[in-house]
């Protein structure tokens, strides 16, 4: 890796505004960091698209945040964490630090030694069987069930939360015979954190319910501490937040997604 310096800014990037959930996370638990977000709302969502795709606008963005000086990048989607994470170390991890939602999650996951997980997520990440094999990895004598739900991000950006719709829809993913008698529950969506109430509501016995924002921040202060990149003072500029389409229903969303209005930009990178 170049040298870097602690000032400069920690990015992170989603296929839409879902991954401002991490965001909030990471600029709440380290205040003194500045944050560059981009949001590729051109291209959401990348539950549907190719990994190829996927992969392309990945190096894209990773550039995008690079060239403004980003010292470390946090993928904040699981879509492209599972189909991109490694085509960016392979091309620029000489360049920053890189975190992913994955890895955090299934370390979680191992750590509690759990007998059956349930795994829910968007089609590419299950369909990629990601979690599925690192799982198997990390604690071959766990099993995984692992179901695609599809619904659940539209509806929660669409303000569909905490009401009877909602509830309809997610009794209807979780009550599939994949996740009977789980454990655990790991949510492979950044948009998941913010109907994680409702989803531990609805189990009927003790559920340990894992989501990103709970582990990635860890892993961020670990990865920047190791490499004495942690800064230790506020920084000299505020966060910004791009988006690669701009329309007044992102922007009024951000609201839900980092609990606070945000201004994004538009910065037309295709």
């Amino acid at each position: 890796m170049n040298p870097a310096a602690a000032h400069q800014p920690i990015g992170i990037f989603d296929s839409g505004i879902g991954g401002l959930t991490v965001a909030h996370a990471v600029a709440k638990a380290l205040p003194q960091e500045q944050l560059i977000y981009f949001g590729d709302t051109a291209h959401l969502p990348y539950g549907d698209k190719s990994a190829d795709a996927i992969r392309f606008y990945c190096l894209k963005i990773a550039k995008f945040l690079l060239d403004r000086g980003c010292k470390m990048i946090v993928v904040a989607c699981n879509s492209a964490s599972s189909a991109g994470y490694e085509v960016l170390l392979e091309f620029f991890r000489e360049q920053a630090l890189f975190v992913n939602v994955v890895d955090p999650l299934v370390e979680a996951a191992s750590r509690l030694g759990l007998d059956r997980v349930g795994v829910i997520g968007t089609k590419a990440t299950i369909h990629s069987r990601v979690y599925q094999s690192r799982l198997a990895h990390a604690r071959p004598e766990m099993e995984v069930g692992a179901l695609a739900t599809p619904l659940l991000a539209p509806m929660i950006e669409e303000g569909f939360v905490h009401n009877r719709i909602s509830k309809v829809v997610l009794d209807t993913y979780l009550s599939d015979p994949v996740l009977r008698n789980i454990e655990g529950l790991l949510l492979a969506c950044t948009h998941y954190p913010l109907i994680k109430a409702d989803i531990r509501q609805w189990f009927r016995h003790p559920v340990h319910i894992l989501d990103s924002t709970d582990v990635v921040v860890d892993i961020v202060r670990q990865k920047l501490e190791q490499r004495a990149l942690l800064s230790d003072h506020s920084p000299s500029e505020a966060h910004r937040f791009y988006v690669s389409d701009y329309t007044e229903a992102f922007e009024k969303a951000t609201k839900l997604f980092y609990g606070a209005r945000v201004h994004l930009e538009e910065v037309p990178i295709w």
